[in-house]
Parts: structure tokens; sequence; C-alpha cells
């Protein structure tokens, strides 16, 4: 059996070391759209609240860094795990959690140490859960949880595993905003260490399915966070404890994501954060724009300090 769930749960944890600096961090900001122009900031590239994720001297670290600290090690790291022998093609990215201890530096040395909390039988594919959780010597810094869809290796007699589906608040969002991928969005992204040629050669993409080349889901996932830090949150990012998503639908380079945010308290004036809040929830909607809406990504959202 390809995928053993008791000796890939009860294997002992790995450890990995991670490093990176400012050209790390700003890299993975400009691979999310950061210095392009949006709706909110048509002359990003000089705005100075832009400023703070592509100028070193004024540099702040999005969380979804994370996902890509250290060359992005989590994702392979879990793959490689003792009972867990699968084949990449079968493999998706369902869905990912960052959870932040503190805000992360701009330049660190840490330690990975990743485990295999779950596989989960879902019928026709297993869901292997993958954790890694990073620290420095000052104490914890992030955990990440990554949920891995592969296909056709369901059926071994495993626990379904949760369920969640969130439905979106029934009313019109507090805030919406438009984010354009680049056409070159995704080769500029995957430089931040995700190799994968269906997001760059379209003859891979062609046999995976698709026309052409898809951006990374993560790069999805960065974008949205970085449109919700920047519209909800002041453009603060130590706010953000938490982000999750589900990976629900494809993106293609060139589109535009729609973003819609509600706040779970009631909203000030034009959706900015009511007087006096001390932290919350941000619920999204990320759809493709160009195609009707299509998903792409579900049960979104943002826990706030």
């Amino acid at each position: 059996m390809p995928i053993d769930a008791a000796k890939a749960t009860s294997a002992e944890p790995r450890t990995t070391e991670l490093a990176w600096d400012h050209k790390d961090v700003q890299l993975y900001h400009l691979g999310i759209g950061a210095g392009a122009p949006t709706p909110e900031a048509p002359h990003a590239a000089t705005d100075p609240d832009e400023l703070r994720y592509t100028l070193e001297s004024a540099l702040h670290v999005l969380p979804s860094f994370a996902t890509v600290a250290g060359g992005g090690m989590a994702l392979a790291g879990g793959l490689s795990a003792p009972g867990i022998d699968v084949d990449l093609a079968a493999v998706l990215h369902g869905g990912q959690t960052v959870t932040v201890h503190r805000p992360l530096p701009v330049r660190g040395r840490a330690t990975q140490t990743s485990t295999v909390p779950a596989v989960y039988d879902k019928g026709k594919a297993a869901v292997i859960v993958l954790r890694s959780e990073v620290a420095d010597d000052e104490g914890p810094l992030w955990t990440c949880d990554t949920q891995i869809f592969v296909r056709g290796e369901g059926g071994f007699g495993g626990e379904r595993g949760p369920s969640v589906r969130g439905d979106l608040p029934d009313r019109a969002p507090d805030l919406t905003t438009e984010r354009r991928i680049r056409p070159d969005q995704a080769l500029l992204y995957r430089l931040s260490g995700d190799w994968n040629p269906l997001h760059a050669d379209p003859e891979f993409a062609k046999l995976a399915g698709f026309d052409r080349p898809i951006l990374h889901g993560l790069c999805s996932y960065g974008v949205a966070l970085k449109a919700a830090v920047d519209t909800a949150l002041g453009g603060d990012v130590a706010r953000v404890r938490e982000f999750t998503a589900r990976f629900a639908g494809v993106v293609f380079p060139g589109e535009t994501l729609r973003i819609r945010i509600w706040r779970d308290e009631p909203a000030g004036e034009n959706g900015q954060e009511p007087a006096g809040a001390g932290g919350g929830r941000l619920v999204l909607s990320v759809t493709a724009a160009d195609r009707d809406d299509a998903p792409v990504l579900a049960d979104t959202s943002v826990t706030y300090r």
C-alpha cells in the first residue's frame, strides 16, 4: 500500500534547518504582486504603503511567506515521510493554514519540525495532513498545516476525517477588491522554491489536463492575504494571527482575482474596521473574475489581533 497511515502518523518528527534574508522576502512579495498597480494604489511601485513589501529599509513580512521560507521545504519533507510513497502526478494541494506566533523577522535562521498528524480516507482519495512547526532561538515563529489530496489512494479503511464547509455571510461584502495576475506571475513566483513545471511548461500542463500553465495555489493564497491586510487591516501584517483557505479552483496567469471580504463584526464606514475594535475575523471569497466568478479559494478566513 503506497500510504501506510499508521506508520506515517507514528513516525519520529523530522527536522530541517531554514534560513532566509530580505532578498527572499522581497522576491516572495514580488511573486504575489507587490509593487503592481491596484485599484487602491495605482502607483504602487512608489507608494509608501507598498514599499513595506519591496524596499529593504522599510520591509515587513507578510505571514504567508511562511509557506516558502527556506525554499518551501514543508511540502517536500512531508511527502517523503515514512509510510508515504505516492505518485506526484496524483497529488493536489487541498488546503493551507498558517498560524503566526509572533511577527516574522526579515532575516532569520530557524528549525522546522515536521510531522504527519493525520491521514484521512476519502474513499477514492486520501488526504494527508502535514504539520510543520518552526522556531528560532527566541521561541515559536509559526505553524503550517498543509492538506494534500492524493487521488486513487483512498479505500484503506481509515477515518474519513472532518468535512468543514463554511457558508459566506448572507449579505453584501464589506469590501471588494480585484488583483490582476500578471502573465508572467507564475514564472516569478516559482523562484521562491516551487519548481513544478505545471506552472511554466505548456507541454507539461497539457499532460496534466490544462491547455496552458496554471498559477500556483499558494500564489493565489498570498495574493488574497495581502489584499485583505492592505484593505481591511491598514496594511499591518503583524495583526494577522491565522490565515486558512481551501483550494477550490485554478487560476491562469493574466486573469483577475476578485476578492470579497466580510467582517464578522459590523463594519465601520466604507467597510473599514469599527473604532475600538480589538481583533476579530475576516471571511473571504476569492474568485476568477474573468470566468464568471469561478471559485479559486473557499472556506477562507483571516483571524487577526
